[in-house]
């Protein structure tokens, strides 16, 4: 695993995992990076996380695609939310209740992965993020690890600080000797984008797909 140090070589690095504290601006950073790598003529895939506000309150969260599909990923559990209530006790986090079946059916088919494609063709996927929420979804969890398993991908993700007992997709992405993990800080948040497209670029060998 590469440091979070952004001057260290990252040349034999094929994911960029981001992470921080809730809050931070990890979901800006990646999106920011996508904006920068379409611009630059990349082909993108994935999705992201976007709070859902109602009354100025938190009530849950959505995932958008990088071709713009939205779907549910969680509402605070109540009376009022969409959630089955048969599914309500199994996929929770903290108040908020997973739908799974709606985080499924918008972000596994960004996700894809083309059997056909030829190997030296690069493949960039941004995924926010790699969670408890999402690591509900054991067809989630296959698919990342697929996209592992080929040689020509290259993953863009966010993932938590360490807390709690360990998230093992997490753990082993955070820990993966193709990893360079990427810290943001209240401190450099708002500093750090360049530095960090210099090592996508590094990454990906500013090979358009």
């Amino acid at each position: 695993m590469a440091s979070s140090n952004l001057t260290r070589s990252s040349i034999k690095s094929r994911y960029i995992m981001i992470t921080g504290l809730p809050g931070v601006g990890k979901t800006t950073l990646i999106k920011k990076i996508h904006e920068n790598l379409v611009k630059e003529g990349f082909q993108c895939n994935g999705f992201f996380t976007e709070e859902v506000r109602s009354n100025g309150h938190r009530i849950g969260f959505d995932v958008i695609t990088t071709d713009k599909n939205r779907g549910q990923l969680a509402r605070v559990s109540d009376n009022s939310n969409d959630v089955p209530v048969s599914r309500q006790t199994n996929f929770k986090v903290g108040q908020y209740t997973v739908n799974i079946s709606s985080f499924e059916l918008t972000a596994l088919p960004s996700l894809y992965y083309p059997t056909k494609t030829k190997e030296e063709r690069k493949l960039i996927y941004l995924v926010d993020e790699i969670g408890k929420m999402e690591l509900f979804s054991q067809s989630f969890i296959q698919a990342v690890k697929k996209l592992m398993s080929q040689t020509n991908v290259y993953l863009i993700a966010t993932i938590p600080v360490p807390k709690g007992r360990p998230l093992a997709l997490v753990e082993e992405l955070r820990n993966n000797p193709l990893s360079h993990v990427v810290q943001v800080t209240h401190q450099n948040r708002n500093s750090i984008l360049s530095e960090v497209m210099t090592l996508v670029h590094s990454v990906v060998a500013s090979q358009v797909t």
